[in-house]
């Protein structure tokens, strides 16, 4: 594998190719995405000066930010910004071929809690307005330069706006049908894929117990679907979740709910096209938060491609500060999971897309959501890391001289090579010991709790 070395932003490193690059040589169109924010992408002086507020909101919270942090980072004004002027703006254009908007479309950001550029900064309470602005400007800057758009998400419980608790079932069914309307209409032409539902599954497998599902029941997801087909018949609709990401082993459970959910909807003729494995992985962790093998990869892709479906690894990033604090067995980690995941995965044909949640560690949710870390492929000054190369390296395999599957061998098909060595063996750790006493079930039927709230480390 190559060694770590700098990458220059604009491209053209004496070090290899860029991402995108590469991607332009593979042998069938790989999206190779990132989540994408406002604030380092046009502002000049935010990226140093304020780079790790962001994070802030880029997850799922749905609360503003507080006024003082508005003060100190606001989102910059557009005459004052010229274009691809940042180190994130150039460093994303150069490395990557697609973006998704990591925040800003979901429904309260839109039209609730981050109003843009409308002077009142407080939430909003009237149902419907909606304010494009940072959206617009994202989606804009992207086509600008050949690059495909992804929305996400239409509908996601955790970042509904809290007035939906208040509705009658009536009004909810309007409200999220006007909503995706809204949203997707206003984008098509230039958004082409959207996450419609996201996280509707339980770690069980059963449906989260979500207002949509109290409030309408279980054909809230058809309906979605349906809607969206709708307003845009030539975008691709993709259902998303987490944990999905292997067939087998400690998430078998809400994988094997993941796939009956998606063949449900086949069957009975939705519209809905893609499949997105969220791949927030924690390379040190351990029952279900355990990093799925490249065989239970490769076999959930090929079961959910039988099905007609295109898949993606939908917001890839590998937490790694769980693991001792030994740098080799760190780096050594994050480079398997992403070459050897992302190998695997693209051995499959139903296969499309490589999207990360962010790629400078500067910049990263996880920091917010979760603990510490650094979590993706550029460290926090833009430089490449070793599982930089790793991503790149896997991508290589679809390339001229490129072997599908890369160097993975037996462990494209078990978790075992032919020596009986299990992978990821020098670095994934043990299984605690059960606790004395009787067994407590943490996870009840519908948990409907985002991820970072369920202790899945």
């Amino acid at each position: 594998m190559t060694d770590d070395g700098g990458a220059s932003p604009q491209g053209g490193t004496n070090d290899g190719p860029t991402l995108r690059e590469v991607a332009n040589r593979c042998c069938k169109r790989i999206d190779v995405g990132a989540a994408v924010l406002p604030r380092p992408l046009f502002d000049a002086d935010y990226d140093d000066a304020c780079g790790r507020g962001e994070a802030k909101i880029a997850g799922a919270t749905i609360e503003p930010a507080s006024g003082d942090a508005a003060a100190e980072c606001p989102l910059p004004d557009p005459s004052a910004s010229g274009p691809n002027t940042t180190r994130y703006a150039r460093t994303l254009s150069s490395e990557f071929n697609s973006v998704v908007i990591e925040h800003h479309l979901k429904w309260a950001p839109l039209c609730h809690s981050e109003p843009g550029p409308l002077e009142d900064l407080r939430p909003s309470e009237r149902v419907g307005r909606y304010d494009f602005h940072h959206c617009d400007r994202m989606v804009d800057w992207a086509l600008e330069r050949g690059m495909r758009v992804k929305g996400h998400v239409l509908c996601w419980h955790v970042t509904t706006p809290s007035f939906v608790d208040k509705m009658s079932p009536g009004e909810v069914r309007e409200q999220l049908r006007r909503h995706i309307f809204t949203t997707v209409g206003h984008f098509r032409g230039r958004i082409h894929m959207w996450d419609v539902v996201n996280e509707s599954l339980a770690p069980d497998g059963s449906l989260a117990d979500s207002v949509f599902l109290r409030k309408l029941g279980p054909s809230y997801i058809e309906d979605c679907f349906r809607w969206a087909h709708e307003a845009d018949p030539g975008a691709t609709l993709i259902y998303n979740d987490n944990k999905v990401e292997g067939m087998g082993g400690a998430n078998a459970v809400k994988s094997d709910g993941f796939y009956r959910l998606l063949k449900d909807l086949k069957d009975r003729g939705v519209p809905v096209h893609g499949a997105g494995l969220q791949g927030h992985f924690s390379a040190g962790g351990t029952g279900r938060g355990r990093c799925p093998t490249p065989s239970m990869v490769r076999n959930q892709i090929r079961r959910l491609g039988q099905l007609g479906l295109k898949v993606n690894l939908s917001e890839l990033d590998v937490r790694i500060s769980k693991l001792p604090p030994d740098s080799d067995l760190r780096r050594s980690a994050q480079v398997a999971i992403y070459r050897d995941l992302v190998a695997a995965a693209l051995a499959e044909p139903a296969f499309d897309g490589i999207w990360l949640w962010g790629f400078t560690d500067r910049h990263t949710w996880v920091r917010h959501f979760y603990y510490e870390d650094e979590p993706l492929i550029l460290d926090g000054n833009y430089r490449r890391k070793p599982c930089y190369y790793g991503l790149r390296e896997a991508l290589g395999t679809l390339g001229p001289g490129g072997t599908v599957g890369g160097e993975l061998g037996p462990f494209l098909e078990s978790d075992r090579d032919a020596d009986g060595t299990s992978w990821g063996s020098l670095w994934m750790q043990p299984e605690p010991e059960p606790e004395a006493g009787p067994k407590i079930e943490a996870d009840s039927a519908g948990d409907s709790r985002p991820d970072w709230e369920q202790g899945r480390e």
